[in-house]
């Protein structure tokens, strides 16, 4: 077995997991990166989500190198692609025009970027990644994990990993199981968490449904149509019992109200369409260079909650992995031939699948769209009545903030209840102790397996907000190697708390909201 050696272990090359490698290859410390696909970035990249983001993401409200980011994508745009005179000297460039992101850009755009912060440490050789590699086993004694071992997909060949800190990036929190840390699934009991919209009983494979995100172009007057989908037929009937429409429909659950909303295909003056929502190029901003608008299907439509692809056999995983890709086709199967149009016609045949968009042979991302991972049970757990804006009047103020984020609890239909969840929320600021394990002392959490809870993790999972966790963390490994000391003596330890933080704000991470009014 071929054995590797750093200071800092990062298993899994999520956004937070590639900010994590970054920031603790900046504070010199060589780090070794592992990632389960060929792509890092995670939902920017591998599993094509536009960027989530709050109302004042364009003025403040993010970590400098997530500003940065943005700036780069636009800047990106601008240098390499025949936009037209009006958008290019656009200072809010979106390349998709999206409405539901002010920077929906396709994926490769982001990996190209993402990629290029890392360039510097990756040729130096700071940073080592390991493709294709998932966590396999792990060695722990007196509560300090020694190794992880992880296993390359297509060959087998498992490469043991030595470092003095582990970072756990998955996306689903695969490396918590294996190391023995505690931590929690799906939805807490209200006698576990004392919030006020937590469940009587806890139920850990009650968690948030996934989606398997798919590109797709659109050129009127082709026929692109796939063959039929082999559960098309259970799709097209299928209705959740807590709906009052079918999944195939133009009608989607409104968690906000409780009722069902309807929308078209394309926006209208009086209506967003669909089309738009995730739409990552907009043909009309560019001089002849696609053939039609692209977009990302990342709608209620296609989420899947019919089972969980965690803490679940391997049979069981790959059972729904099929079917939400099943749920997938069947979609588009029903957009290309059944759906209603406004002229009374039926099926937009001219919509075909880009593999190519995302890297892909069949169209869909190189993996599911995770919206709730394992999460750490943490020294500090962030709970609802710290953030939503019905049960508080204020941003709360956290003494040990390693970031800042904003956005609403924001729960899609959970797996075995159904269940819904919207509440509009206070900007927030992430505490150190939801970074750190209560047991364990050199594993950290770098995206959305830190301590949230099932209801605050609908908040904490967006893109800024999972890049500023995984760049804290990164900071937080390398402080403590070098000061000789463990993440939770970093929280106890006052001098080394302002070390810290001082340590974070010289890189451009705010650590405190002003005072502003919920979203």
């Amino acid at each position: 077995m071929t054995e590797m050696k750093a200071d800092i272990i990062i298993i899994g090359g999520s956004l937070g997991g590639t900010l994590a490698a970054f920031s603790a290859a900046k504070s010199g410390k060589k780090v070794i990166l592992t990632e389960e696909t060929d792509w890092l970035g995670g939902q920017l990249t591998s599993q094509a989500v536009p960027p989530d983001e709050h109302p004042w993401i364009e003025q403040f409200g993010c970590t400098q190198t997530y500003r940065e980011f943005r700036n780069r994508v636009r800047e990106y745009y601008r240098k390499n692609y025949p936009l037209k005179q009006e958008e290019k000297e656009n200072p809010v460039l979106n390349p998709g025009n999206a409405w539901v992101s002010r920077l929906s850009h396709e994926p490769k755009v982001a990996l190209s970027i993402l990629k290029e912060m890392l360039s510097p440490y990756v040729n130096s050789g700071r940073i080592s990644v390991l493709y294709s590699a998932v966590p396999v086993r792990a060695e722990v004694e007196n509560d300090v994990i020694q190794s992880v071992t992880v296993e390359k997909t297509g060959t087998g060949e498992r490469i043991l990993l030595k470092g003095s800190f582990f970072i756990d990036a998955t996306e689903c929190g695969d490396l918590l199981p294996l190391t023995g840390a505690e931590y929690v699934t799906g939805a807490e009991s209200r006698a576990e968490t004392g919030e006020e919209h937590a469940g009587e009983v806890s139920r850990p494979q009650d968690m948030q449904s996934f989606t398997f995100v798919f590109a797709l172009e659109h050129i009127e007057g082709e026929d692109f149509t796939i063959e039929k989908p082999a559960q098309y037929e259970f799709w097209k009937e299928y209705q959740a019992p807590f709906l009052k429409h079918k999944q195939l429909s133009w009608f989607i659950p409104d968690a906000h109200t409780g009722s069902s909303k309807e929308f078209k295909m394309f926006s209208h003056e009086d209506s967003w369409g669909l089309w738009d929502y995730r739409r990552i190029a907009d043909q009309s901003s560019y001089q002849g260079l696609y053939e039609g608008d692209i977009s990302l299907i990342n709608w209620p439509q296609n989420d899947y909650w019919l089972g969980s692809i965690i803490d679940v056999d391997a049979d069981e995983k790959e059972k729904h992995l099929y079917q939400s890709k099943q749920l997938g086709y069947s979609l588009l199967y029903w957009l290309q031939t059944e759906a209603p149009r406004p002229d009374g016609g039926k099926g937009y045949p001219g919509l075909r699948l880009r593999g190519e968009v995302l890297g892909t042979d069949d169209g869909f991302a190189k993996f599911p769209y995770i919206r709730e991972s394992r999460r750490i049970k943490a020294i500090h757990t962030v709970v609802e009545e710290d953030i939503n804006a019905n049960l508080r009047d204020s941003i709360k103020k956290v003494k040990g903030s390693v970031g800042i984020g904003c956005y609403r609890i924001d729960l899609h239909p959970t797996i075995e209840t159904n269940t819904l969840f919207y509440a509009e929320s206070f900007p927030f600021e992430i505490p150190l102790g939801s970074l750190i394990p209560v047991r364990l002392q050199n594993l950290l959490p770098a995206c959305k397996n830190i301590g949230t809870t099932h209801l605050t993790n609908g908040c904490f999972r967006v893109h800024p907000v999972e890049w500023n966790i995984g760049e804290s963390a990164g900071y937080l490994a390398a402080f403590a190697a070098d000061h000789n000391v463990t993440p939770k003596e970093v929280l106890e330890q006052e001098d080394s708390l302002r070390s810290y933080q001082s340590m974070l704000e010289k890189n451009g991470i705010v650590l405190h909201w002003p005072e502003v009014g919920a979203v």
